[in-house]
């Protein structure tokens, strides 16, 4: 019975949320993501949820479905050819975006060298791995580097904290600090400025009446499809390449059929995309558990937090110069630092769809990139 409790919740938490966000006016500037993910850190770690040995079972089923099924539903409104006209501008921004993590990883080692660390090097290779691709490269470089299992528990852990840390940032008050700095985003279609308002106001209303539900669960049923293939195939592959070959392939078949137009006309597929994301984010937030982190070492704390607001602030720096956008450099710095599954997530705060295929193709592209750079970079330090 607490199993089935839990899966209800975090399936229809997402429903209150938005109510709340729809009646009041202070939280809908917050924001249905922001909110979902303060909720899930709270009850997460504090009890409220119920402790059951199948409680983690349930959270990864939920993690590794939401997303492959939000993927497609957000892109089946994207107009892909107009995206083609900034792809140049993503890819420069994509490069600030190495720069950043492999400058700041390789400063950190040559700063912390000295303090005690077993194998640093071996951190720097987890370090670079997950934040050019994610977690399966920080797993995949864990096995090609033969890193001690404490060592990667630490390193893990307070990647979950700064992350936490730093995605809060992303969905707060990173874009209203980036505008002093840097060029605000130019929407190629105006029509679509400010679309994307996830916080239960206009985009959600309509959404069971008969015309505009009976195409969505057809769109449901589209995306549902596209995550079967893309898994089967992906599954016959090496198991480090897996979810390269799942996401790449989802990406591919969502920007395929949203070519179709009957698929790019259905009204709400990117909203009914962003409710799986706030399950999502209820989700994951819900995971962490702050009190792995008092016995962890401060180096690796030190490190970790260098790497990822280091990697930013170089990437602010870069792009300051080039007139790279706030909403480019926000959306290529997640899809590095927090992988390409919390591209949706930013883009729904950003109130911006137009940078969601910008955000995974960089994101797989990191992914493809992580484990050669991670393992490459290590064994490049461990002669210093």
């Amino acid at each position: 019975m607490a199993a089935v409790f839990l899966v209800v919740f975090y399936v229809f938490a997402p429903l209150a949320i938005l109510h709340l966000c729809h009646r009041y006016r202070w939280v809908n500037k917050l924001g249905a993501v922001i909110i979902a993910y303060i909720v899930g850190l709270v009850l997460g770690n504090i009890g409220l949820l119920p402790r059951l040995e199948a409680a983690p079972a349930i959270q990864n089923m939920l993690t590794t479905l939401t997303i492959p099924i939000a993927i497609p539903l957000l892109l089946f409104s994207i107009d892909i050819k107009k995206w083609l006209t900034v792809a140049g501008k993503t890819m420069l921004s994509m490069t600030f975006a190495f720069i950043g993590v492999v400058g700041m990883v390789v400063l950190g080692y040559f700063l912390l060298r000295g303090d005690g660390i077993t194998d640093l090097w071996k951190v720097s290779g987890l370090l670079i791995g997950v934040y050019t691709g994610g977690t399966p490269n920080l797993a995949s470089i864990k096995l090609a580097l033969d890193v001690d299992e404490t060592i990667y528990v630490v390193t893990h852990t307070y990647d979950l904290l700064i992350g936490a840390f730093y995605l809060l940032f992303m969905l707060s008050v990173a874009r209203r600090v980036f505008n002093l700095f840097l060029p605000a985003y130019k929407f190629i279609d105006p029509l679509t400025a400010g679309q994307g308002d996830f916080d239960g106001e206009d985009p959600y209303y309509g959404m069971f009446r008969k015309q505009v539900f009976i195409p969505l669960l057809k769109a449901l049923g589209l995306a549902v499809l596209i995550f079967a293939i893309s898994g089967g195939i992906g599954m016959l592959m090496p198991p480090d390449l897996q979810m390269t070959v799942i996401i790449l392939l989802i990406t591919t078949l969502g920007i395929m059929v949203s070519m179709v137009k009957r698929v790019n006309r259905i009204e709400k597929t990117f909203e009914l995309g962003m409710y799986f994301i706030l399950i999502f984010s209820l989700v994951v937030a819900s995971m962490a558990d702050l009190r792995q982190f008092i016995t962890a070492s401060p180096t690796i704390l030190f490190y970790v937090t260098l790497a990822v607001f280091g990697s930013l602030l170089v990437q602010v720096v870069l792009s300051r110069i080039f007139r790279i956008d706030t909403d480019t450099l926000m959306i290529t710095s997640t899809a590095f630092i927090c992988s390409p599954l919390f591209v949706p997530v930013v883009a729904g705060a950003l109130k911006n769809k137009e940078v969601i295929v910008s955000g995974l193709t960089v994101g797989i592209i990191g992914y493809a990139a992580g484990n050669y750079l991670g393992v490459m970079i290590a064994y490049i330090l461990r002669g210093f």
